[in-house]
């Protein structure tokens, strides 16, 4: 008897989650026109697009502003150690893995930082958002812009082996800052960098972020998850709380003031989290020739560029420049000598 050979075709591909009841062939074939953005291509981003990607969802657009580093391969699971010698942006070398999975979804990969200057545009055209970031300041930006345009987002976050989601569905459940209403003080929350993360937390709650993507995009918004769920995977304690109704004095939702969203964008300084690194945004974004900035540097340096960034190395900084202008410059978390090194050698 000989080997049945299977094709790639769309049946083929998507069955056994179309035969999962609460799914069926119409909700496949809804998850197939979803348009979905992932903001952040780290620990959780990473899965959250690779499940997404391999369930079909027709539209993926992919945000980082970030490289790869031999920290990141623990945790984020679509890179691997060669992705380290290419340097290649995270979105790039991302969307490259995402594509070899499945070829038959668009994947839109944007190798930028997410601020007050972008994010709508980001999400505009797209049916929902899903939290991969590592940082409180774009999530209240987040929260911000979807409230704004009326768009569903989902929240995770991870340190250590503790980990908690929620979903928010604007004008039907409480947004970000009706939880939380102002991010944690500098210092005061702990980082990977003093707490660290554990691979099975991440993958635990991006597993929920993902599952609450598959009901949002089969329509399935009777079993989402309002309420802000928290795990500990190492002691194995699980909690839900409801969360009830949306406050009404809530800056956000309540009284649409957005002041995240409505903040001045100037160039500024990012200590970037469980790196020893600062990334330095310049305000307005800058159009920069890489080939011509690594023939200034090359007399000082270690330089080396690709179509997507520069790699520069000299007096125990590395600096990666894109060609907006933004850099990360690792060697330092000080973001006045941060600061000082990009003027020193971009000059801007």
């Amino acid at each position: 008897m000989g080997h049945v050979i299977e094709t790639r075709t769309t049946p083929a591909r998507y069955q056994r989650q179309a035969i999962f009841a609460p799914i069926g062939p119409e909700g496949q074939q809804r998850i197939q026109r979803a348009r979905v953005c992932v903001i952040g291509v780290g620990a959780l981003g990473t899965h959250v697009a690779d499940t997404l990607a391999r369930a079909g969802v027709g539209f993926l657009r992919i945000v980082d502003r970030d490289v790869p580093e031999l920290t990141n391969l623990q945790r984020q699971i679509l890179f691997d150690e060669s992705d380290l010698d290419a340097g290649l942006p995270k979105a790039i070398a991302a969307a490259r893995r995402l594509s070899a999975i499945n070829s038959e979804i668009e994947i839109d990969a944007r190798a930028i930082d997410v601020n007050q200057t972008n994010i709508e545009s980001l999400i505009t055209d797209v049916d929902f958002v899903i939290d991969g970031t590592d940082n409180f300041e774009i999530r209240y930006l987040l929260n911000d812009a979807c409230v704004k345009l009326g768009k569903p987002w989902i929240y995770g976050g991870v340190i250590g082996s503790y980990g908690m989601s929620m979903t928010i569905l604007p004008g039907e459940t409480p947004c970000l800052r009706c939880v939380f209403p102002d991010p944690p003080p500098p210092g005061e929350a702990p980082t990977c960098d003093t707490a660290g993360v554990i691979g099975p937390a991440v993958a635990a709650v991006a597993a929920i972020e993902s599952a609450e993507a598959l009901k949002l995009a089969t329509g399935a918004r009777e079993n989402l998850n309002r309420t802000l769920l928290s795990l500990d995977i190492w002691d194995l304690s699980f909690d839900r709380i409801p969360l009830g109704a949306p406050n009404p004095e809530c800056p956000c939702c309540g009284r649409r003031q957005f002041e995240f969203l409505n903040r001045e964008a100037p160039s500024h300084t990012t200590q970037l989290c469980g790196r020893d690194a600062v990334q330095v945004l310049v305000h307005p974004p800058a159009r920069i020739t890489l080939a011509s900035l690594a023939e200034r540097l090359k007399p000082v340096g270690e330089v080396g560029y690709n179509a997507y960034l520069l790699r520069f190395r000299t007096d125990g900084y590395d600096l990666t420049v894109f060609p907006d202008g933004r850099a990360i410059i690792k060697g330092t978390t000080d973001p006045v000598e941060a600061r000082s090194v990009y003027a020193r050698y971009i000059g801007m």
